[in-house]
């Protein structure tokens, strides 16, 4: 008969570990199958088959390392009660776990994957994420361990001890549930462990408030008095934004001289790939004029942010696009706002939240749909829902007025003291 331990290698990993792993042993020959944890000589009880105290998570750990070694001596029996013989290599296949069962070597191929996708933001965000929780966990784990309670857990850690934000917290939870879909649809993991939908783990974001500017802060940023030729530039880019109804940093270091035509200019929206077309304002067309002559030829960048960048490379691409918006960002905090007196956070971004502040009950919601060049009408409704107060200030206006009628009749609130 087949014997099953749970044994540490001897095998050290760069970091001086060790791994855990199921021995089998049958007729003087032993095979072995990784857990995926791996501890330190010290914290590791031959004699117990099981992990110290010493190790962060233990008690978890160990009931874990119970439950593999009962699978695998049950499914060893199970073999070895239909076959008169059996190898140890025969029971290994068997019991193995398919490659991959646990979180963080699935969480690396996904954060892999974005790097050779070139979505540098997500990459860089997702592997912060994913490296918090690994931190927390303190080991690998097995997808199957990952439960609600875990979960609500881990946000509550992130937001009392990491001190982070409710928002920043649940799109941590959004990463680990990004890693579970791709484990299920991979068919790494079956679907019935996935701890996230109905009845479970559910991910809503706390709402945020949009703030744009109004129509005389856009002119004190475009009368504001700059010697600096590059915050004159930047200005000239946070203009080119909102004179094309807001369109994205990204789109607006990205666009050519060729994108122009017909007094249009014709472009698609990187975020969603939708292609749109808007009229050349003639504030837009002096900007544009300043920067023409020092055009080359056509399919030129009409700005220098991204002259020389290997556009084949996606990666790359992003994450110059990420360097030089901070830069400009910067720029705009720190200069360009003191100067124009704006005491509003100013961003390249803010733009966007301009045009929704000005348009509102001004533009139908359709028609800003189509110049937003969002995917849903609801996404218009609920983003331009963060600018329309008036309902909300006139209801608050009325109980007011009410309240103040009545103090001016004698309310019995704010009576004089009797002086006596």
């Amino acid at each position: 008969m087949a014997t099953i331990k749970i044994v540490l290698r001897e095998k050290l990993n760069k970091d001086g570990t060790q791994p855990i792993a199921i021995r089998i042993t049958k007729d003087r020959k032993t095979s072995f199958i990784h857990l995926g944890y791996s501890v330190h000589k010290d914290d590791w009880d031959g004699t117990a088959q099981q992990v110290k105290k010493s190790v962060k998570n233990h008690v978890r750990l160990n009931n874990l390392l119970i439950k593999k070694l009962s699978e695998a001596t049950d499914t060893a029996l199970q073999i070895e009660t239909h076959k008169n013989y059996t190898s140890a290599k025969a029971v290994r296949q068997k019991i193995k776990p398919s490659v991959g069962q646990t979180f963080f070597p699935q969480a690396d191929a996904f954060i892999a994957h974005l790097k050779a996708s070139g979505k540098y933001n997500q990459y860089t965000s997702d592997k912060s994420r994913v490296a918090r929780f690994k931190e927390y966990i303190g080991n690998d784990i097995a997808f199957q361990e990952i439960s609600v309670s875990m979960l609500e857990r881990f946000k509550s850690y992130l937001i009392a001890t990491k001190k982070l934000s409710e928002r920043t917290a649940v799109n941590h939870l959004v990463t680990i549930r990004s890693v579970f879909s791709e484990a299920i649809k991979n068919q790494i993991i079956d679907g019935q462990y996935y701890p996230f939908g109905k009845g479970k783990v559910k991910l809503k974001f706390p709402d945020s408030n949009k703030i744009g500017l109004t129509l005389e802060e856009i002119k004190q940023i475009e009368d504001a008095k700059l010697t600096d030729a590059w915050h004159n530039h930047v200005r000239n880019l946070w203009l080119i934004s909102f004179y094309f109804a807001g369109m994205r940093v990204s789109d607006v270091l990205r666009l050519r001289w060729s994108d122009f035509k017909d007094n249009r200019l014709y472009y698609t929206m990187g975020k969603n790939n939708k292609a749109g077309s808007f009229k050349i304002h003639e504030k837009a067309k002096e900007i544009l004029d300043h920067y023409e002559q020092f055009k080359q030829n056509a399919d030129d960048l009409v700005f220098d942010e991204l002259k020389g960048c290997d556009f084949s490379d996606k990666f790359y691409t992003q994450r110059t696009i990420a360097f030089k918006t901070s830069a400009i960002d910067k720029c705009l905090r720190l200069n360009i706002a003191p100067e124009a007196k704006i005491t509003k956070k100013l961003t390249m971004h803010i733009a966007r939240h301009s045009i929704g502040n000005i348009a509102k009950d001004k533009i139908p919601i359709p028609l800003l749909q189509k110049m937003f060049r969002h995917s849903s009408i609801n996404t218009t409704v609920s983003y331009m829902a963060n600018f329309m107060h008036e309902d909300t200030d006139d209801a608050l206006d009325m109980i007011i007025g009410e309240a103040t009628s009545i103090d001016k009749a004698g309310s019995p609130m704010k009576t004089s003291p009797n002086v006596e």
